[in-house]
């Protein structure tokens, strides 16, 4: 046949009330639509419809189940949304009020609902009911007042949940824990103290220095050094301690009036008072501070430490004795010539092993040096020991002086006899023959002939030259030495 025929069509008459009619409208659209989409007719008619005997000829029907694909879309996204807001928070966000979960939903259970998402958790006990303004409840023999034990005690349970949220109460509501006034009372003051308590630690680890570190004002001063161009640079921390920590510097550029060493030991002094408590007897009774002491407040006392260290080691850079070289002193940061070289400290005596010679060279250096300390310089070190000796260029260095007080420090004659013991004690373990005991040590250095069987006398007569000295000072008004010695003590060379 030729496409380009005509049809051969015989038109088929009909009445107008077959037109008119809706069943046959119908008929003839499906019959279109099945001829010309077989396939997605064929596709409806399988997954996308579920149950049984659902009538899809609705309209509403329809529009109800797409709604519901879309909440469900909807309430995923924002189940997605609060999973990554709220991460491992303890405390978490809900968008339950958002949520569009309609009732004839099949798919949702009672065991995928999150209690936490809800505004209202069934496994939560509920509040004690309070007792209404006039302060009672009840007529008669049922009446309850607000004195009663066991409101009082669900009130007071309740009440613990006004504490910080540092202070664990637990679930007493849950247990239907009933606490009396006393024990309540006892347990707000813990809390409030404990409050308190890490209030003052917290600021004391603000305004302190930790170890190895320091505080943002040292830190500060540090940087002032460095811009100003005093100090090159801050290499890192070489030693920490009870009192300070110090570190080392490379010098800057000197200027008319200050000579800086190309290496420096930068000395900080820790600002927290813990380790000073049970140290004020080295300051509090020097007549160089003992105005100051009174006046000043605890903090600035360790200022006042720095400052006496500066004045210890000029007297003794002054009188030719091996220490380190002030720079400056800035508050409580202290700046020296470092005693060793490219950055590594000189050892202590008792880390470095040296020969019998070298032994023996030592103590007789450090002899000479306890006898000018004691008589040019008019000090004692009052913390001599190995571990505040250096060894550098075949010689010893003192170092650490800011305890150093004056021979008429009332416990000034005692410092030495323990500086004494100490020396004496280690250099006759490290086998120098010729070390003196403690006694004999004390005599040489300060020439007080104090003639003593024992240690016990000898230190009673020491405490009664001390006695002796404290009472002219108070009866005269003067730092003036009333030992008597005859003559001034021999200087021992090797």
């Amino acid at each position: 046949q030729c496409p380009w025929g005509a049809p051969s069509t015989t038109s088929i008459s009909c009445s107008l009330a077959d037109v008119m009619s809706e069943q046959l409208a119908k008929e003839l659209q499906l019959e279109e639509e099945n001829a010309a989409f077989p396939e997605v007719v064929a596709a409806a008619e399988g997954p996308f419809i579920t149950g049984e005997n659902i009538d899809t000829s609705s309209d509403l029907m329809l529009a109800q189940m797409l709604q519901m694909e879309f909440d469900r879309e909807y309430d995923a996204q924002l189940r997605r949304e609060e999973k990554k807001i709220n991460g491992d928070s303890k405390v978490s966000i809900s968008f339950e009020n958002y949520r569009k979960v309609h009732p004839y939903d099949s798919d949702s259970s009672e065991d995928e609902v999150d209690w936490q998402d809800t505004r209202h958790d069934p496994y939560r006990a509920d509040k004690p009911t309070t007792t209404p303004r006039r302060g009672f409840i009840g007529k008669g023999k049922d009446i309850t007042t607000k004195h009663d034990e066991v409101v009082c005690g669900r009130k007071n349970t309740a009440r613990m949940e006004n504490f910080a949220p540092e202070f664990q109460v637990g679930d007493g509501i849950g247990m239907d824990l009933k606490l009396s006034n006393q024990v309540f009372n006892a347990l707000k003051q813990h809390a409030y103290s404990e409050e308190r308590r890490s209030a003052r630690l917290h600021e004391k680890k603000e305004h302190s220095t930790a170890e190895k570190a320091v505080d943002p004002k040292t830190r500060l001063l540090l940087y002032k050094m460095v811009n100003s161009g005093m100090l090159e640079t801050i290499t890192g921390c070489i030693s920490t301690g009870k009192e300070s920590v110090v570190f080392h510097a490379y010098g800057g550029n000197a200027t008319e009036d200050k000579v800086i060493p190309p290496e420096c030991a930068i000395k900080v002094f820790k600002t927290t008072l813990n380790e000073f408590k049970n140290r004020d007897k080295y300051i509090k009774d020097d007549y160089r501070f003992k105005d100051r002491f009174s006046k000043l407040n605890p903090r600035k006392i360790i200022r006042m430490w720095a400052e006496k260290e500066m004045h210890n080691l000029t007297r003794m850079q002054n009188a030719g004795i091996p220490c380190p070289q002030v720079v400056i002193l800035k508050k409580h940061v202290l700046v020296m010539s470092f005693i060793g070289q490219d950055q590594v400290p000189a050892p202590k005596l008792k880390d470095v092993t040296l020969s019998s010679e070298d032994m023996k060279k030592a103590y007789y250096q450090i002899l000479s040096m306890m006898q000018q300390l004691y008589r040019e310089c008019n000090l004692v070190h009052a913390d001599l020991s190995e571990y505040n000796m250096l060894w550098h260029d075949g010689k010893v260095w003192l170092i650490d002086v800011s305890q150093s007080v004056e021979p008429t420090h009332p416990h000034g004659l005692e410092f030495l006899f323990r500086d004494c013991r100490n020396v004496s004690q280690f250099f006759q373990k490290g086998g120098v023959a010729e070390a003196l005991n403690e006694r004999e040590l004390f005599n040489a250095v300060s020439g007080l002939n104090i003639t003593a069987d024992n240690e016990v006398d000898f230190q009673a007569e020491i405490e009664a030259l001390e006695k002796m000295n404290e009472d002219h000072v108070q009866n005269h008004g003067k730092k003036l030495s009333t030992f008597s010695s005859d003559g001034d003590p021999p200087i021992y060379d090797e």
